[in-house]
């Protein structure tokens, strides 16, 4: 997690001021819970809140207890205490570190979450409004690289939009999924602390409480959290990437808004390089390094040990913040993105027509031919086309075994661009409704 690359409202959420604030929550509803059990006196759950509340917890401080007892969590209890007074012995009855530290990270992450999600609405948005403007401004489509058939930019756009949208339903699944409070004591049993206390807190803290925890909160749930994570990360890799193919010098139909001021080389005054994007790949990788450890983290030995905890130290804020700034990244350059229909149309047109061969192909099929003769009749001329640079729809003329079951009028309709294009309103509706 470093400033160049973080956002200010998802740092926060982990920064030790917010972790020592959660930490004391939980021990304050904690509190509150057993003394509507009766456990403790609710005198002491008052003071525990009102002093606990007040309190402006110093980091300092609590590093310097722990720099003694080895223990984060009993450093900030015993910080805490020196500012409750005597009912702090009422605090984290029955209770073990495991409860706190599992139920503030799930706090954390589904904070984290729901900055993500409202993320990808932004980025949703923008995808939405850039392919309702393309909709119809036509291009090449490219497979293994090559030019294949037309489509629409609109089209490129809204299978972007598509994609997010199946990540914000997972995202708000592993949301779901994370959500969960536990407050059971050594080895989950709740020996020393009533079920109820868990209930009680997780409602608090808008948590569910964890069916069966066996001291921690099952990692499967983490593991699955920050796999989302990376499938997220995936999809920013792979819209950026498409972007930067066609920025290329060669290609050039869309290209990363350039301002003014701006400069691409040390080197060479000439060069608009697509900066960003190359920057998104880049930590569209760092976030799915990150899902591998969270797997990792699943295999615990027994009730508990913490193998897990300096992995998650790391990877909850790195993995959030990263993708947070990354989404975000994405959305600026969707919004700002420079698009050239007229480069588009060019380089549409390179090839001599040979994105209609396809349906020159299923015409001859269907008067008569056998897909091997027709598939042999089109690809020499398309071949001529390709290696000679002719015409392909001229070539097509030219060739009596093609003309001998296709008429010209019949071959010039072939060659129209609507043919391509007729469906895409039906993708749209299918897409956005």
């Amino acid at each position: 997690m470093i400033p160049r690359y973080s956002r200010p409202e998802m740092t926060a959420i982990w920064e030790p001021a917010a972790r020592f604030r959660i930490w004391f929550e939980i021990e304050a509803h904690a509190a509150s819970a057993m003394a509507e059990l009766g456990t403790i006196p609710q005198s002491a759950a008052d003071t525990i809140w009102e002093k606990g509340g007040k309190a402006e917890f110093d980091i300092a401080r609590i590093d310097e207890i722990e720099a003694e007892t080895k223990h984060d969590v009993i450093a900030f209890l015993t910080h805490l205490a020196e500012h409750v007074g005597d009912d702090a012995r009422f605090v984290h009855q029955g209770m073990t570190s495991s409860d706190i530290l599992d139920t503030c990270l799930n706090v954390q992450l589904t904070r984290a979450a729901d900055l993500l999600l409202s993320d990808l609405d932004k980025l949703l948005a923008a995808l939405k409004t850039r392919a309702a403007e393309h909709k119809d401004t036509i291009t090449i489509g490219r497979s293994h690289a090559i030019h294949a058939e037309p489509t629409t930019f609109g089209v490129k756009l809204a299978i972007a939009y598509a994609e997010f949208a199946r990540n914000k339903t997972r995202l708000q699944a592993a949301r779901a999924d994370i959500a969960t409070c536990a407050i059971s004591g050594a080895v989950g049993t709740f020996a020393n602390i009533d079920p109820n206390v868990e209930v009680y807190v997780a409602d608090k803290l808008g948590l569910t409480p964890e069916p069966v925890s066996s001291q921690v909160i099952p990692r499967d749930r983490h593991a699955m959290f920050f796999a989302t994570l990376g499938v997220i990360a995936s999809s920013v890799e792979r819209l950026a990437i498409e972007i930067r193919h066609l920025q290329r010098t060669e290609v050039l139909e869309v290209e990363e808004f350039f301002s003014k001021g701006q400069k691409g080389s040390s080197a060479m005054p000439h060069k608009r390089n697509p900066v960003l994007t190359e920057n998104l790949t880049g930590l569209a990788r760092m976030v799915r390094s990150y899902a591998l450890p969270a797997m990792e983290n699943v295999a615990l030995w027994h009730e508990r040990d913490i193998s897990h905890s300096s992995v998650e130290r790391m990877i909850g804020p790195d993995a959030t913040v990263t993708l947070d700034f990354a989404l975000a990244r994405l959305t600026g350059v969707i919004e700002k993105l420079v698009v050239y229909p007229d480069n588009m149309k060019k380089n549409l047109d390179k090839l001599g027509g040979l994105h209609n061969s396809q349906r020159v192909l299923l015409a001859l099929t269907q008067a008569g031919l056998s897909r091997e003769d027709s598939y042999r009749l089109v690809q020499r001329n398309a071949m001529k086309t390709w290696e000679l640079g002719k015409d392909f729809l001229t070539e097509l003329k030219a060739d009596e075994d093609v003309m001998a079951k296709l008429k010209a009028g019949d071959l010039d309709q072939m060659f129209d661009l609507a043919y391509h294009t007729k469906h895409v309103d039906t993708i749209f509706k299918r897409v956005f409704g």
